[in-house]
């Protein structure tokens, strides 16, 4: 007799190259699968039957998922967008895309459903486009399960699926309501399915183990879900939006939801002692918030006596008295902030607004505790002019943190941006990997006085300047010893293929 499938295999895709060029191959971080981890950990308290694939961790091409899918005969498979942060879910579409397009090209009647961060934001574009049957423009998680028990009975019931996108019988698409958010995540989310996940595999970032012998293993994980806060460049909600509607919550509104300290703490631990972790990534896109939440994480981990080298996100305005001790006992060897630019005036455009003096108070005082810092910076707001990205860059070599990231100004699908650069009829890139940071298509926005070229242009140079300053290699050497300071210098001649720069073609803002 033939053994029963499996319900559902959730897949991850790769793309590792097209995605991040030359820095993919050791450089940058390789992320447990974090949003397919969760799914799983749901499903399978509801009885189901599940597998994960991680075409990312092993480089796998589509038809060699497409073959192993055809071995596993599942009931359903789920290929989930995501990537190192919400906002790089887009740039994981042409994997994800790929890989429908070689499953159904070999096993056409296989179930497959979309889902994740970029899913959400476009769900009826992703069901047109792509080689799916089914999207989910919601967090996916009680979807994912009433989507299988629909199929299990024979596909009958496929207009009682929340968040569901679909085609009727007549071929037209339809978008089910979403359902409410679940808001007990202790009771039926607990944490990621660990043992689906080859935990020794993933590795940190680089500067994430300065001073570490090596990167490995490394895990991320989320301790709340949402963010209060409305940037309009950051589409972290987009998943979230149709749950907090169903819930009532207003369009105003953001939802954050938490884990308990315990439940958390209780699976640092696992991961501890089953593989010997120390490298923890806090995917939450803001960590450092409720002082209550934070605090208890820290002091039980500190408890515990775990021994971890963990980094998360913070805000200048977040961080209060007595939480930087805290955080520092607990292992917490490094905060990212996002500093995003340090003229108010583009600030403010963009819901922002921390003044420059209060930035550098706060770096000042979080370094003093102990911890280094990661500044993110964004070039090419709207109201970004060469002499206000500059100031951008000046504030950033002054404030000399131990790592920054410059970004360019995306307007990712499912934030306030995207909608505004549509209405107004902005230049966006050609494909969905075009809104990686680091692709050679990739196309910022333009500024009101500056062309896209003009922007990534900018921003390649300051990244050289600023990993080439002998201010900031002394003070890494300092802090981390002579082969850090190597490694930076060999991480900074990379050259990135820029075909935006190369061709200068599109102008500022009209």
């Amino acid at each position: 007799m033939a053994s029963r499938p499996i319900d559902l295999l959730l897949v991850q895709p790769g793309g590792r190259t097209s995605v991040y060029q030359s820095l993919g191959s050791s450089l940058a971080a390789i992320e447990p699968p974090v949003w397919a981890g969760l799914m799983a950990s749901y499903v399978r308290r509801q009885g189901r039957s599940v597998a994960l694939l991680d075409a990312n961790l092993d480089d796998l091409t589509p038809e060699v998922v497409a073959e192993l899918v055809e071995d596993m005969r599942p009931r359903l498979v789920a290929v989930v967008t995501y990537g190192h942060q919400p906002s790089a879910s887009t740039q994981t579409m042409p994997a994800a895309g790929a890989i429908c397009q070689a499953i159904k090209e070999r096993t056409p009647a296989q179930n497959v459903v979309l889902a994740g961060g970029h899913v959400a934001a476009l769900p009826t574009r992703t069901l047109q486009e792509e080689a799916c049957d089914f999207v989910l423009h919601d967090e996916g998680l009680a979807s994912l399960d009433a989507l299988i028990a629909a199929l299990s009975a024979g596909g009958t019931r496929l207009s009682s699926v929340p968040g569901l996108g679909w085609r009727d019988a007549d071929g037209q698409l339809r978008m089910n309501p979403a359902g409410p958010l679940i808001t007990t995540l202790d009771d039926q989310v607990q944490g990621m399915a660990w043992d689906l996940i080859d935990v020794p595999r993933y590795r940190a970032h680089n500067w994430h183990a300065f001073g570490f012998d090596s990167r490995q293993p490394y895990v991320s994980l989320y301790t709340t879900l949402g963010c209060p806060y409305h940037c309009s460049f950051c589409c972290i909600q987009a998943p979230f939006k149709g749950g907090e509607a169903a819930a009532g919550l207003p369009a105003s509104t953001n939802s954050y939801r938490f884990w308990s300290p315990a439940g958390i703490v209780d699976d640092l631990a696992t991961l501890v002692e089953r593989h010997g972790v120390r490298h923890v990534k806090i995917a939450d896109e803001m960590f450092v918030l409720n002082r209550q939440h934070v605090l208890e994480i820290c002091r039980l981990i500190t408890e515990r006596g775990l021994d971890l080298n963990i980094w998360a996100y913070a805000r200048v305005d977040t961080v209060k008295p007595g939480m930087l001790e805290a955080l520092k006992r607990a292992g917490v060897n490094w905060l990212a902030f996002g500093i995003e630019a340090a003229d108010e005036r583009v600030q403010m455009d963009v819901g922002k607004r921390l003044l420059p003096a209060s930035i550098r108070q706060v770096i000042r005082q979080v370094q003093d505790a102990g911890i280094n810092v990661i500044g993110n910076y964004i070039f090419g707001l709207p109201e970004d002019d060469r002499q206000t990205m500059q100031a951008t860059l000046d504030l950033a070599i002054e404030l000399n943190c131990e790592f920054a990231n410059f970004y360019t100004a995306m307007a990712y699908p499912g934030s306030p941006l995207y909608t505004q650069a549509l209405a107004k009829g902005w230049a966006l890139p050609k494909t969905w990997a075009g809104y990686s940071q680091h692709a050679a298509d990739t196309l910022p926005l333009p500024t009101k006085y500056l062309g896209a070229g003009e922007v990534l242009a900018f921003r390649d140079e300051a990244f050289r300047q600023y990993y080439g300053n002998p201010s900031y290699l002394a003070s890494i050497e300092r802090k981390f010893g002579r082969a850090t300071r190597d490694g930076l210098q060999a991480m900074s001649v990379h050259r990135l293929h820029r075909e935006a720069v190369n061709n200068a073609v599109v102008p500022a803002i009209a």
